[in-house]
């Protein structure tokens, strides 16, 4: 298989288990921090997820970072359907970007953007535990998490 076929692979799989993730969180929960460790918000995660993938295309197509910047407003972290719709835009940006890619730089900025997201996965099983929300079972198969709270 060849390596844009694996990513595009990688990065759907990853597309839906945000998705199923924003699904099932209130705004509430959104909003939430781990109170007793520094954190930002689960929907301040979702931002940063949302600001690579808006940021990493376009420094691979400048071939140099250009600024990270997010297609939601800080202040709309809380809003799942404004997350939910950010979510799903960007993964068609970053599914046509993909089909650009020709260069090992390019390359290169697809995998730390996989990376990206596989880091902000980890960090938020972290949360969904300690603040007693139950996983998806899309992201309980795929990393092997016992059962939901």
């Amino acid at each position: 298989m060849a390596i844009a076929d694996l990513l595009h692979e990688r990065f759907a799989r990853a597309d839906r288990l945000w998705l199923d993730l924003v699904e099932q969180l209130t705004p509430e929960q959104l909003g939430s921090r781990l109170a007793t460790l520094p954190s930002n918000t689960i929907g301040g995660q979702l931002w940063c997820v949302l600001g690579a993938r808006e940021s990493y295309p376009r420094a691979a197509r400048a071939r140099e970072w250009q600024g990270f910047t997010s297609p939601v407003e800080p202040e709309r972290t809380t809003d799942a359907d404004a997350v939910r719709a950010a979510l799903e835009q960007t993964a068609a940006d970053v599914a046509a970007w993909l089909r650009e890619l020709e260069t090992d730089d390019d390359h290169r900025y697809a995998l730390a953007l996989l990376e990206h997201e596989t880091q902000h996965h980890g960090q938020l099983i972290r949360y969904l535990y300690g603040l007693g929300i139950a996983r998806p079972e899309s992201w309980q198969r795929q990393y092997a998490l016992d059962e939901p709270a």
